[in-house]
């Protein structure tokens, strides 16, 4: 039962673009200012819910409210037309089940060929078959018109502050302003960030359509001005990460939506039927379907409870992990150096300016002993190369000759050389082996760390080297494509990914089975752990593992998750879902550790501020983070003190914090003990 409320109360919220039970109980419990109105949307989302339990839906699958909240939408429209009697009871059940349907279907196209998500245009679909349909029920129009009993302005407030709260109100079909204040409450409350942008977008779309119409005041009192509203949260805080260029883009699109309105309004009063949300449906997709054309870099793969929470996520997740879309491994071991890295000096410019090439260079940074004149003198000459990709090779050069040095081969530009089509789509090409050293042939199939050949000096090339990159097309001399390396180190930090800039001496390091096997969780395995504060015990944790529906291991408790994996070499604990404040300590000490071990290794994390404050300090972080992020940031530094203890130091400067952490790992435990400041979770043993 705790599931179904959640379920039916996450409808609610689903309709601002907010998640949480107190969020929906609150708009539930608004909705009753119209009796009529609340018992009609309550009925239609439990039609909706349970007909898609019977047909054969999980519990798991409509738990967001998402599928759901259409049907609210809908049975609220309803519920405005008509007082519930048997009659439009069996309507608003019919009207409720088809809406379901149309959201699956629409979903599921929209998904499938666009990547959109279709936001209201099931209820704006089915509540147009409604209005229409019912001018030919007479016996269920006439009998049963409902007249709202709440008065719709409060006389002592400014006629544009009635417009502005009715507008709020009118998007659960309530349009008074008793209902629009409680709801901006709950906005405020929930996000301050779309509290801003619906005053913002109010403000925008009514200025300009009073400009058109020639009265502003008249302007700000039309109730379709909740489509502004809907617009600029949408855009502005929810679909779009939240930031200065993401407001501006926001009212733009409010900007366009009232020529929408005003077309939509003037086709549609001829049929009887509403504006709806359809100017917010159609402004708010095309413009995020456009911008996913172009590539825009802040549209959120991965949707918190409020738009604060999303923003603290993307701006944490640009740091912690590779921005480019390729990654690949170093091509060798040992040390070696970044001799030329992208659009360098020297040979890598234009539409080649993506590559790098690697040499060895001695203490003395020398790359060659003796006088440097012969090949065998070059401390790279004849070094293994290994694979840097999983993928099968496409093209293999192998005769040619190693230039002596001083000369290259101009005609043969790349030399010996391998073409490997890399499993995400793109080819990537390793030059200059030695004379007749490739290993592999055409059509062979590698994996990272597969040796392939030697280091040569074969092609345009001075010196031995070995010359990397990434293109998009497998003709020698297409353009080449930004990408990153992963796990590798340089001296004694550990880089999780990154570009080494020319001169870096890095060593690509591998994964260790008993690091592998530290990080690797058993599902349904569970953990119990006593909590200290300062010596005294304060409570308990009981923790369990659990697999989300995208195959994400995550750690369950009663108050919340915490999301876990393994990427390239890298353990992470992703991010968090809930309450949980012993949860909170663990992703805070252990945000990531390499699955490599050397005495002293160190490395580096951003730090979601949001995890790591609460009360009034979370509060400013989201705020500040909202228009001006690099001042709130927070960065994790850490270090192996053993082969299981890992010890770091977690800082804040805009609060001048610093927080102390300890992790004691465990093969068999997993996470043994874990200390946050004077906070010690510690593992019992029954």
């Amino acid at each position: 039962m705790k599931d179904k409320f959640r379920a039916i109360i996450n409808s609610y919220s689903e309709i601002f673009f907010i998640r949480g039970i107190v969020p929906g109980c609150i708009l539930l419990t608004i909705s009753f200012i119209n009796f009529n109105c609340a018992l009609s949307g309550l009925i239609a989302v439990l039609s909706a819910y349970f007909f898609a339990i019977f047909i054969g839906y999980k519990v798991e699958f409509l738990s967001s409210g998402f599928f759901t909240y259409n049907a609210l939408l809908v049975g609220f429209s309803i519920g405005q037309l008509f007082q519930l009697n048997y009659i439009s009871l069996i309507f608003l059940i019919i009207a409720s089940l088809l809406t379901f349907i149309v959201t699956i279907v629409l979903s599921h196209i929209f998904n499938l060929y666009f990547r959109l998500q279709i936001l209201s245009l099931p209820f704006v679909c089915v509540s147009s078959f409604v209005y229409l349909s019912a001018g030919r029920f007479s016996n269920l129009y006439v009998t049963s018109m409902h007249t709202s009993p709440v008065q719709q302005s409060l006389s002592f407030l400014p006629d544009w502050v009635n417009g502005f709260f009715q507008s709020i109100g009118a998007i659960i079909f309530m349009p008074n302003t008793i209902s629009g204040i409680l709801i901006m409450v709950m906005i405020l409350f929930s996000s301050r960030i779309l509290f801003l942008l619906a005053i913002m977008g109010f403000a925008v779309g009514s200025v300009i359509n009073g400009m058109f119409i020639g009265s502003i005041p008249q302007a700000m009192t039309d109730l379709n001005n909740f489509n502004y509203i809907l617009i600029a949260m949408g855009l502005g805080g929810i679909f779009l990460i939240p930031s200065i260029q993401s407001y501006l883009i926001a009212m733009f699109g409010v900007a366009i939506s009232t020529i929408l309105i005003s077309s939509v309004n003037v086709f549609w009063a001829q049929y009887g039927i509403p504006v709806f949300t359809l100017p917010f449906t159609m402004v708010t997709l095309s413009f995020v379907y456009v911008l996913g054309l172009v590539q825009y870099q802040k549209i959120p793969l991965i949707f918190k409870a409020t738009p604060e929470e999303t923003l603290d996520h993307f701006l944490t997740s640009q740091n912690r992990f590779p921005t480019e879309a390729i990654t690949v491994n170093l091509p060798f071991t040992g040390n070696w150096t970044v001799w030329q890295g992208f659009d360098s000096k020297w040979t890598h410019q234009g539409i080649w300016k993506y590559g790098y090439d690697f040499i060895i260079s001695n203490e003395a940074s020398q790359n060659f002993i003796g006088d440097g004149t012969r090949l065998d003198q070059y401390l790279c000459f004849k070094k293994e190369v290994l694979s840097p990709v999983q993928g099968r090779v496409v093209k293999v050069v192998n005769y040619l000759p190693d230039n002596p040095i001083g000369t290259v081969d101009s005609i043969n530009n790349w030399g010996n050389m391998i073409l490997i089509y890399e499993s995400r789509g793109v080819y990537v090409e390793l030059s200059h082996f030695s004379q007749h050293s490739i290993t592999v042939k055409e059509g062979d199939w590698l994996e990272p760390g597969t040796f392939i050949g030697l280091c040569g000096n074969s092609g345009y090339s001075p010196q031995p080297h070995i010359h990397m990159q990434v293109q998009l097309y497998e003709p020698m001399g297409s353009a080449t494509f930004p990408y990153t390396f992963v796990h590798y180190a340089s001296g004694n930090t550990y880089h999780s990914h990154g570009n080494p800039k020319e001169g870096t001496v890095v060593t690509n390091l591998i994964t260790l089975p008993f690091y592998d096997q530290l990080s690797t969780f058993v599902l349904d395995e569970s953990f119990y752990y006593s909590v200290k504060k300062k010596g005294i015990e304060i409570g308990e944790l009981s923790i369990t593992v659990k697999m989300a529906p995208d195959s994400t291991i995550y750690l369950s408790t009663k108050l919340g998750k915490l999301y876990l994996g393994k990427i390239n070499g890298t353990f992470y604990a992703f991010h968090i879902e809930g309450t949980d404040p012993f949860l909170r300590y663990i992703l805070l000490a252990i945000p990531k550790f390499p699955l490599h071990y050397r005495p002293q290794l160190e490395w580096t994390d951003a730090i979601p501020s949001a995890t790591l404050f609460t009360g009034w300090k979370k509060e400013i972080v989201s705020l500040i983070n909202a228009f001006y992020p690099k001042l709130s940031e927070s960065s994790g530094s850490y270090k192996f003190s053993s082969d299981t203890e890992i010890i770091g130091t977690v800082k804040n400067k805009l609060f001048n914090e610093k927080n102390t952490s300890y992790v004691k790992l465990d093969p068999m435990a997993k996470i043994d003990i874990v200390k946050w400041n004077d906070i010690e979770i510690r593992r019992k043993l029954s």
